[in-house]
């Protein structure tokens, strides 16, 4: 799917079907935006929220939405952190733009204590300027700050096919913000898979739900630190 093409330079050659894939990307993954997921479970009184913002990735695409990644942290979180719950406002086809749009509604409804930024996929694969990529994603990670919210950024990559200079500077839009705003980072959310073409649907775009404890575990390892 989207590849590391500094780490995993020397296997494209074994991994031409990403970019067999890429017209299919373009398709499926800023499909017609959906509606946002509802939160995991009720709130308890006093309960701090985790807000995931993202895209299909995270909206569990294919898949019941129990079986995603995003549900699988809430099962974690309500098992391990007492006091935490989990609202998943991803929604398929998301871009930057959306984010920012509805970052500030999403803030006030659910006034989250850390807020998870998983967007920019749809962005990239549409070839947007990587300027207007990091301006909403900017946007969404002060606003979220100017609330009192932790932030994590969850990065993307996009097949070599883009071209050298398009992925680097798409790749490094998400370091230059976690150092910017001193945020958590995560860098790519399917580096744990990317290289495994049985760990996605027969789209081979969305990761199947096999996959997706895989995610959960890779995310938890950023994510954990701020609930603590």
């Amino acid at each position: 799917m989207f590849l590391n093409s500094s780490r995993y330079g020397a296997e494209r050659a074994g991994m031409q079907w990403v970019m067999g894939v890429a017209l299919l990307l373009l398709v499926a993954l800023f499909a017609r935006p959906g509606a946002a997921q509802n939160a995991q479970a009720a709130p308890a009184k006093g309960a701090r929220t985790i807000l995931v913002m993202g895209d299909s990735l995270s909206a569990a695409y294919g898949l019941a939405p129990a079986q995603g990644w995003v549900a699988l942290t809430a099962d974690r979180v309500g098992k391990t952190r007492p006091g935490w719950r989990v609202v998943n406002a991803s929604i398929s086809g998301e871009t930057t733009a959306g984010g920012a749009a509805r970052i500030a509604s999403e803030l006030q409804r659910h006034r989250p204590a850390v807020v998870v930024i998983a967007l920019g996929a749809n962005d990239g694969l549409r070839g947007l300027p990587l300027a207007q990529t990091r301006a909403n994603l900017a946007k969404m990670i002060a606003a979220a700050q100017a609330g009192k919210a932790k932030v994590l950024l969850v990065g993307m990559r996009m097949p070599p096919n883009y071209g050298p200079d398009y992925t680097r500077g798409f790749e490094q839009n998400y370091s230059a913000l976690a150092k910017q705003y001193g945020t958590a980072l995560l860098p790519f959310l399917l580096e744990p898979i990317a290289l495994d073409r049985n760990a996605y649907q027969a789209d081979n775009l969305h990761p199947v739900a096999s996959a997706q404890p895989t995610l959960r575990d890779h995310v938890w390892k950023a994510l954990d630190p701020l609930l603590r």
